[in-house]
């Protein structure tokens, strides 16, 4: 049977982070954080963009030990911007031809169980256990492309963005639902609307975090791809054909006539993956903060509207035209 990606869980059960947060610590990395500018609401900041304190730990460490192969697949994204769909979607495309469509790993794991977390398992003082993943490797992270190591170079990235206003709700209603709440405490949702607009939001600024993307996949198409949230779900078929493609995998002429693509789409789409017991119980993310079903609330476009004021939503389409002006982006 081929080798590739299959699920890889590093943590079972509760996984606490007091305990864990600690291994491999570098020696100066409490100095370090003790000179970060922080915002209001206690992100901070680090080579330009806006972080939690504990995931900064695993992006330092990332930075320094590392090591890309040149066949790793990387996923990045701001958080809430689709990314467990995107792990789901390349991990079943690559997949495909280890086991039956019908008894992919996707459909017994949880995607976050198939496609690892970088950020977290670095913070975790797991990073290591990522050497023991057999090529090619599928690595999700939402670190900006100028954090990562320069070495991703050479690897292939997909990178999908998202209307920020939808951003900002998922992730006021994210946040809301962490059972640790001494360590994600619940934002109002103009605070989580005004950290948009600053700039100041998790792995933001969004307009910088986007851009840095946008602007590798236009020098280098070949290794960086770059998607819209709303235009896969509006071509999701064409566009997990193109992902296919991208990835080296494409489909064969006799799995075009099978409509494997399609199966592909049905089985990753919104409907199935929350449907799954797996996706129902018990806990997720890498600090275990979080229910499983957190990460499958709606995943629709223009969610926004039934939350935000049109003055805010004007506040945050302004603040995006003027950050792109002349980019060619549109947010």
């Amino acid at each position: 049977m081929a080798t590739g990606p299959m699920p890889f869980k590093i943590l079972s059960g509760g996984g606490g982070e007091d305990d864990d947060i600690n291994l491999n610590r570098p020696h100066d990395y409490d100095e370090l954080i003790a000179t970060l500018p922080r915002s209001k609401l206690n992100f901070v900041l680090y080579q330009n963009f806006w972080w939690r304190e504990r995931l900064l730990l695993g992006v330092i460490q990332i930075q320094q030990r590392f090591r890309p192969r040149p066949t790793d697949v990387f996923l990045a994204t701001i958080p809430k911007s689709g990314s467990t769909w995107l792990r789901a979607l390349t991990f079943t495309i690559m997949t495909r031809n280890q086991t039956p469509l019908a008894q992919n790993p996707i459909l017994s794991h949880h995607p976050h169980d198939c496609v690892v977390f970088m950020d977290g398992i670095f913070a975790m003082g797991h990073g290591d256990k990522l050497e023991s993943m057999p090529s090619p490797r599928i690595l999700n992270t939402h670190m900006p492309y100028s954090t990562l190591p320069a070495s991703v170079a050479d690897c292939l990235i997909v990178y999908l963005c998202r209307d920020p206003k939808d951003i900002a709700v998922s992730m006021w209603k994210f946040l809301d639902k962490s059972q640790r709440p001494d360590v994600s405490k619940p934002f109002s949702f103009d605070e989580v609307c005004d950290m948009f607009c600053e700039g100041t939001s998790p792995y933001g600024p969004v307009w910088d975090h986007a851009l840095e993307y946008r602007r590798e996949s236009l020098r280098r198409p070949e290794n960086v791809m770059f998607l819209k949230y709303e235009e896969m779900m509006e071509k999701t078929v064409v566009i997990v054909k193109r992902l296919a493609e991208f990835l080296g995998c494409p489909f064969s002429e006799e799995e075009e006539k099978e409509g494997v693509a399609e199966e592909v789409v049905r089985i990753c789409s919104f409907e199935s993956l929350k449907g799954l017991e797996v996706n129902k119980v018990g806990n997720q993310g890498i600090f275990q903060l979080y229910p499983n079903s957190a990460y499958f609330r709606k995943g629709g476009v223009g969610d926004w509207k039934n939350y935000m004021s049109p003055e805010m939503a004007e506040k945050i389409d302004g603040v995006m035209k003027e950050k792109l002006q002349g980019s060619g982006l549109v947010l």
